[in-house]
């Protein structure tokens, strides 16, 4: 099934939302839980999206893979878009968009979790293909999924291309410009680190008008993957450094007067990224407990880093942070 603009009548009627996805950094936060009894911690998800919008991101997403979407049943899912959205509106980011993911293995259940992100105050979805049943797939099965999910969805998708959370499921640059036309699909995540292949999505859909934005999927190669035409980042890192991702992108927009700075900086948040590419979401949590007190791990079966495990990942990510620290809040 090959998608267009007009490749159904509920795709055309979709409203765009008032919020719209602006370039810069993104980030899909972390789902905090209480220490003890694994149940959700309400009151850290709302300071800690008014933290990172107070840092000048330009949006957050829940439901992500640091968001523990696999760990949350429904009711969790949505009390935490709520949150997070109530959060950002009474500290005065109104107009910031709110992301929620909402992968699942059939058409069915995906645009369930897309309707119930719309109505909870969610303006776009993050979308991973199926691949629980990958060796049955065909060539248009991807291609499919993503077409019947972003026709019946009230609100935009973004592809959530992820290799390594969708094993043998890589899609590739011919599939993604073709999504590019359908008009309720406007954006991919390329957490593949593929920056060859999100320069020839940027430069198809730059050539036809396309309404799509590609982001890389992670702060390490935030400047490779503008110099290729990303508008920004989708990146679990600024969950604990939001303020210098926020810096490497002015920098790496200013242009080649900025360039030395850029590198400079890029070469510090990689390295910073490597340490939560490592240890991923429980590192990334031990990283806001080392620096800013943060409680409630990763939800079990996970691993509760102890406090030899938190002093060694808040040792690696240090230099990252005394940039962090050096900056001011932007909002």
């Amino acid at each position: 099934m090959s998608p267009s603009a007009d490749s159904s009548a509920a795709a055309a009627q979709v409203d765009r939302p008032s919020r719209p996805l602006i370039k810069g950094i993104y980030v899909p936060t972390v789902a905090f839980f209480d220490s003890e009894t694994d149940e959700l911690d309400i009151k850290t998800v709302s300071r800690h999206a008014v933290r990172l919008a107070k840092a000048g991101v330009s949006g957050l997403a829940v439901q992500g893979s640091n968001g523990e979407a696999v760990h949350l049943a429904l009711d969790e899912r949505s009390a935490i878009t709520r949150t997070t959205r109530a959060a950002l509106d009474a500290a005065g980011f109104t107009s910031m968009p709110l992301i929620v993911g909402c992968g699942a293995q059939s058409i069915i259940e995906a645009v369930k979790l897309c309707r119930d992100a719309a109505a909870n105050g969610g303006d776009y979805a993050l979308v991973l293909p199926p691949s629980y049943y990958a060796g049955l797939f065909d060539s248009s099965t991807v291609e499919s999924y993503f077409v019947g999910v972003a026709d019946a969805s009230p609100i935009p998708i973004i592809i959530y291309n992820y290799p390594g959370a969708t094993p043998g499921i890589d899609i590739n640059s011919d599939t993604l410009v073709r999504l590019s036309r359908h008009a309720n699909i406007v954006g991919c995540k390329f957490t593949c680190g593929n920056t060859g292949k999100l320069g020839r999505v940027a430069a198809a859909v730059k050539a036809s008008g396309e309404n799509f934005q590609c982001f890389a999927g992670s702060s390490d190669f935030l400047l490779a993957s503008m110099a290729a035409g990303a508008v920004g980042v989708i990146g679990g890192l600024a969950n604990v450094s939001p303020r210098a991702n926020v810096r490497l992108f002015k920098l790496a927009e200013a242009g080649p007067e900025k360039a030395a700075e850029a590198t400079a900086l890029q070469s510090v948040l990689g390295a910073g990224d490597w340490v939560a590419i490592q240890t991923g979401v429980v590192g990334v949590k031990a990283a806001l407990q080392a620096y800013f007190g943060y409680g409630g791990f990763a939800r079990r079966p996970l691993p509760r880093p102890d406090d030899v495990k938190v002093k060694g990942i808040a040792d690696g990510m240090k230099e990252m942070m005394d940039v962090e620290n050096a900056l001011p809040d932007v909002a």
